[in-house]
């Protein structure tokens, strides 16, 4: 998983150039995050991203790149148990099998109540927040319904590919080069240096070595996971058992519930598929196998001579496959074929080194004496494929992520000899460390309206009015309104208290040439005592400002109406304000003394309240608190946050 997002503010560190802030932090499985999986090794919270490092409300996009359980598992956890309220994209056939996938993984999890990430009713609501992609997609040529995403940042291109591969295999095409060069390129590493064989090497080796070993009277089992290289293994024993009539009496079983069900979805989504498939669909569904039959439970299979059995889990933890292999794994006769990359800590990693004993499940050791062959058929790219596929790009700056740390930072040496230029930048974050990069982005401005009506002429400047005589030989002048109104100066008072409970902002001062009271209502109005008998408005002419002076004048007239009931009126008025003030004054001390004990009022106006040796002192006007001990400012925020709640009137109107 890793995070992208931008920051469109200037930077404030002086740099080389001026540009605008992009930060990208891997995290282990206004922003967009890509993929949402879990880690394979671990489970319960342990195995979910580093999500603490985010902000889940500030995401704006979750893009997955496919279903593979440490891309996508963690998803109904984020969509459910955080904050996120973002938008969620897949192609359709990742979310066919999604659901399949995360139902099946909720039933086979070994883990109590309490540590279950998510259960099927928080899949099953997942699923309504997932928006499919119906537009072009980069395919990824990973597994069934994988692709990439090129996001476009104010003209900054990124290229996430997510786990790919430019190699076509049986069902699948290899993944499209970008029609941009991306200005990022974030990137698997998951094979490193790795070089894969050629696709016809190892599917030569994998039918001879079944082929020799069923001829024999043994079996063969293959372990591998329900999804992915499972079906093009599936496809290519099938077509060999049609070529080879003499191997028809020989069962070709794969004993995967999970696999059963998604079969489905690879028969409907065959048009997502390469040309071979097409091809064949035109005929028959290759999905549809004619020498391979499926197997609910070990109880159905029956182990009365030569067979080929793929089962899963692909690890050979538990299930079908550890089943079988306890049976299997002392006849010499049999062979298991580990068909692609095995996590540390596994059987299936263990036997590949060819120990001379295994533990069963039930506690005992057994002789390793099957043959164990490891053929890799990996959907991940090689450095080859890795190397062609960004020299094609050319991206000035490559991100590896999704790669064991050792074999990331030979991948990472190895790309600086094909990138010698010194232009590129290769970088490879830990998880949780970010990077923080700046550049020169395009930004958009929408004209509307009237202004929209007119499309401008090539070379047209927009710019600030105030700038107007700075870049031409226009000038531009200000209409400063000014009238005048009779009202007693006693009446200032009424106008000032009056203007408060319409207006937000209203500054009450002095003039400085007349020591006569003044008002600036929301810096666009001022009005001035100009004499014993009249008061004057001054503005600067605009559409707001003329609608606020004109609610001043209608209220300073309506104020000389009726002077003699509003005189009364308004000193009864401020009379009881005052009153009620003091009121609100005492009861918020004495509720602060109750809770504290100890409180105070300083020489700067401030409430001092001490508690056990340590100070706070509050702000009664604005309600800020300052104190060295973070525990104590805090308690006296929420304190006085809460009594103002309750002693003072709610307002009548929103902000």
């Amino acid at each position: 998983m890793a995070s992208s997002s931008t920051s469109l503010k200037r930077r404030e560190q002086p740099m080389s150039r001026d540009g605008d802030q992009l930060i990208i932090t891997p995290l282990g499985a206004g922003s967009e995050v890509f993929d949402c999986g879990i880690h394979p090794a671990y489970s319960g919270m342990a195995a979910l991203p580093y999500f603490d490092e985010i902000d889940p409300s500030t995401i704006d996009v979750l893009l997955i790149t496919h279903f593979h359980l440490d891309h996508a598992a963690s998803l109904p956890y984020f969509l459910e148990r955080t904050t996120f309220k973002g938008r969620v994209f897949m192609t359709h056939a990742t979310k066919a099998i999604y659901k399949l996938l995360l139902t099946d993984y909720v039933k086979v999890s070994k883990v109590s109540v309490e540590d279950m990430l998510f259960d099927e009713n928080d899949i099953n609501k997942s699923m309504d927040k997932i928006e499919v992609i119906d537009f072009h997609q980069t395919v990824e040529g990973h597994v069934l319904g994988a692709a990439m995403f090129m996001v476009d940042v104010a003209g900054l291109r990124i290229l996430y590919t997510g786990d790919y591969s430019r190699e076509e295999d049986r069902h699948l095409r290899a993944a499209e080069l970008p029609q941009f060069s991306p200005d990022i390129c974030i990137i698997e590493s998951t094979s490193g240096v790795q070089l894969h064989q050629s696709r016809h090497i190892r599917e030569k080796r994998f039918t001879e070595v079944i082929h020799t070993t069923v001829k024999q009277g043994g079996r063969v089992l293959i372990p591998a996971f329900a999804l992915g290289r499972a079906q093009e293994l599936l496809l290519i024993l099938d077509e060999y058992w049609a070529n080879h009539p003499d191997l028809h009496h020989i069962p070709i079983s794969y004993a995967s519930p999970l696999a059963k069900k998604c079969m489905a979805v690879y028969q409907t989504y065959i048009l997502s598929m390469n040309d071979r498939i097409r091809n064949q669909f035109a005929n028959s569904n290759p999905f549809v196998f004619k020498h391979i039959s499926a197997l609910n439970s070990i109880d159905d299979f029956r182990d009365v001579g030569p067979s080929v059995v793929m089962a899963s889990p692909g690890g050979l933890q538990s299930g079908f496959s550890r089943q079988l292999f306890d049976i299997w794994c002392s006849d010499k006769k049999n062979a298991c074929i580990i068909p692609g990359y095995m996590v540390e800590g596994t059987l299936g990693k263990t036997i590949i080194n060819e120990p001379k004993e295994v533990t069963l499940m039930n506690g005992l050791t057994a002789p390793l004496n099957m043959q164990v062959h490891y053929i890799s058929f990996s959907a991940h790219a090689d450095y080859a494929q890795t190397s062609t596929f960004l020299k094609e790009l050319m991206p000035p700056n490559i991100i590896l992520v999704h790669g064991e740390a050792n074999e990331m930072m030979r991948l990472k040496q190895k790309l600086f000899t094909e990138f010698p230029d010194g232009n590129t930048k290769i970088m490879n974050p830990k998880n949780c460390e970010s990077i923080e990069m700046y550049f020169n982005s395009e930004k958009m401005a929408k004209t509307i309206g009237r202004l929209a009506e007119k499309t401008p002429d090539a070379g047209d400047t927009i710019m600030a009015p105030d700038d107007l005589h700075v870049f031409s030989q226009l000038l531009t002048a200000t209409v400063t309104p000014a009238d005048h109104y009779p009202i007693l100066r006693e009446l200032f008072g009424v106008i000032t208290h009056r203007l408060e409970k319409i207006f937000e902002s209203v500054e009450s001062s002095i003039d400085e040439e007349t020591g006569l009271p003044a008002l600036k209502v929301h810096e666009r109005v001022t009005v001035k005592q100009e004499s014993e008998k009249h008061i004057s408005l001054q503005w600067s002419s605009d559409p707001i400002s003329d609608m606020v002076s004109d609610s001043i004048v209608a209220l300073v007239l309506n104020i000389s109406r009726e002077v003699p009931k509003i005189v009364v009126e308004e000193e009864d008025a401020v009379k009881s304000e005052k009153e009620n003030g003091k009121k609100v004054e005492k009861v918020i001390y004495a509720l602060l003394v109750s809770l504290f004990g100890d409180v105070k009022l300083g020489e700067d106006g401030k409430l001092v309240i001490s508690v056990d040796g340590n100070v706070a002192q509050l702000d009664k006007e604005s309600g800020d608190v300052e104190s060295e001990h973070g525990g104590l400012k805090e308690r006296v925020r929420l304190a006085f946050q809460r009594i103002q709640s309750a002693v003072k009137p709610i307002p009548l109107s929103a902000d």
